[in-house]
């Protein structure tokens, strides 16, 4: 109960809609979108329909949602997210091994391959990580998430939401696809969240 007025809530201030039914079907599903925001995990999450929210496990960045006993607990009791390290990456703390063990579960995860916040507005380059993982599961779907407005409405260094209206479009799901290339599935996967064209849920 806590958890959907949360995300009831998230999709009040933001203007967010909430998705009828899950874009991607049943089963687990590797959401990946653009990140500009601290909120940017919980729009994504907050958009999905109850069912699917609840199997859905937000990465978020240990370094700053770890950082204190408060933020661990609204990242890890709330949203359920997984904690990724992005430096000091040994085997042991695998972003890849953590986010893969959810997976197994039969959850979903929800992660911004672009590895930082940007704030230009524009979505950068994807990281190794987004081809690794879908590599390793390539039965389970890739959703990209386009977010708009995120970074204007909670600002960098700001604490202070604006409110302004942000939109989150589901594109189609996509796959790895066989001896695809590195490179050719990372700008593949980029040019899907960026395509307008695409059928959205």
């Amino acid at each position: 109960m806590k958890r959907r007025l949360i995300a009831a809530l998230a999709r009040l201030v933001t203007g967010v809609r909430l998705l009828h039914a899950a874009p991607h079907g049943a089963g687990p599903a590797i959401y990946f979108a653009n990140h500009a925001s601290h909120l940017d995990f919980v729009v994504v999450w907050a958009a999905l329909p109850a069912e699917a929210r609840e199997l859905a496990s937000p990465a978020a960045a240990e370094d700053y949602w770890g950082r204190t006993a408060l933020r661990r607990k609204v990242a890890c009791g709330i949203f359920q997210s997984v904690l990724i390290p992005r430096e000091g990456i040994t085997r042991e703390n695998n972003p890849l091994d953590r986010l893969g063990a959810v997976l197994e579960q039969g959850r979903s995860v929800i992660i911004f391959p672009e590895g930082t916040r940007r704030q230009d507005g524009e979505v950068g380059e994807f990281k190794a990580g987004l081809y690794h993982l879908a590599k390793r599961f390539p039965n389970i779907p890739l959703v990209p998430v386009h977010l708009d407005n995120l970074s204007r409405i909670l600002p960098k260094g700001s604490l202070l939401i604006v409110p302004l209206i942000a939109q989150a479009h589901f594109r189609a799901p996509i796959h790895w696809r066989e001896g695809e290339p590195k490179p050719d599935f990372l700008r593949r996967a980029r040019a899907a969240l960026l395509d307008e064209s695409q059928p959205e849920s």
